[in-house]
C-alpha cells in the first residue's frame, strides 16, 4: 500500500516517531520532520521494513529534501528518573522544538502522546507504514540512534551495540553479566531475567 503524502492540506503538517524505547542500553531518539507537499520516494517505508543500506539512502535524501527536520534524544539517566514513555513524548518534544519550519499539525506514530503545547495532533498506530512522514520520521530516528550506538560500541566493545544497538539480545545480557553495566544502561529496566542478580549495579 503506498504511503499517504499528509493527513490534511491545510497548515504544516509534521511528522513523529522514536526508536529505541524496548532497548535496555542508550538514548531513545526521536525525530520530527516537514515533508514538501508533493514529496515521494518509492523506497518510503517504515524504517523497520528497510535494510540498512536502503536506510541511510533514504536519511541522505529525507535530509537533502525535507522542508525541515530535527532528531532528538533522551538519554538512560533520564530515562530511569522518568519512565520510558515519558521519555519518548519528551525526546518528541525536544525534536518539535529544532524545527527551522514549526509545525501547525503533528502527525504521531502509535496511540499515545503527550500534547505540544496548542499545536493540533493525532496518533495513528503503525503510522510509519501510512504516512509519509512519519515515515521518514521513523528513518531518521532509526539511523541517527544507530550511529550513536556504533559510536559508543567503540568505548564499550563487549555488549556487541554495532550488532545489537542496545536491544536485549542473549549476546548483550550475557555481556552484562560478566561485565556489569556500564553509564549508558537503563538500570531501572530489567537488564536479566527475572530472578538472576546484578552483582555489578
Amino acid at each position: 500500500m503506498a504511503l499517504l503524502p499528509y493527513y490534511q492540506q491545510e497548515m504544516t503538517e509534521a511528522g513523529c516517531d522514536e526508536a529505541g524505547r524496548g532497548c535496555l542500553a542508550g538514548p531513545v531518539f526521536a525525530a520530527a520532520v516537514v515533508l514538501p507537499r508533493d514529496f515521494h520516494h518509492p523506497l518510503l517505508n517504515d524504517s523497520k521494513q528497510l535494510s540498512e543500506p536502503r536506510r541511510a539512502l533514504l536519511r541522505e535524501i529525507i535530509e537533502a529534501e525535507a522542508l525541515s527536520w530535527s532528531v532528538a534524544r533522551v538519554d538512560a539517566p533520564e530515562i530511569d528518573r522518568i519512565n520510558i514513555l515519558q521519555s519518548s513524548f519528551l525526546a518528541m518534544h525536544r525534536a518539535l522544538d529544532g524545527l527551522s519550519r514549526s509545525a501547525e499539525f503533528i502527525l504521531v506514530d502509535g496511540n499515545r502522546f503527550l500534547t505540544y503545547g496548542e499545536i493540533p495532533h493525532m496518533c495513528v498506530v503503525k503510522g510509519d507504514g501510512k504516512y509519509a512522514a512519519i515515515a521518514a520520521a521513523s528513518i531518521l530516528a532509526k539511523t541517527h540512534r544507530d550511529a550513536f550506538m556504533l559510536d559508543l560500541h567503540e568505548k564499550h566493545h563487549h555488549y556487541g551495540w554495532d550488532s545489537n544497538k542496545g536491544y536485549p539480545t542473549e549476546m548483550h545480557r550475557e555481556a552484562i553479566r560478566r561485565h556489569g553495566v556500564t553509564p549508558y544502561h537503563r538500570r531501572s529496566f530489567q537488564l536479566l531475567p527475572q530472578g538472576e542478580q546484578l552483582a555489578l549495579f
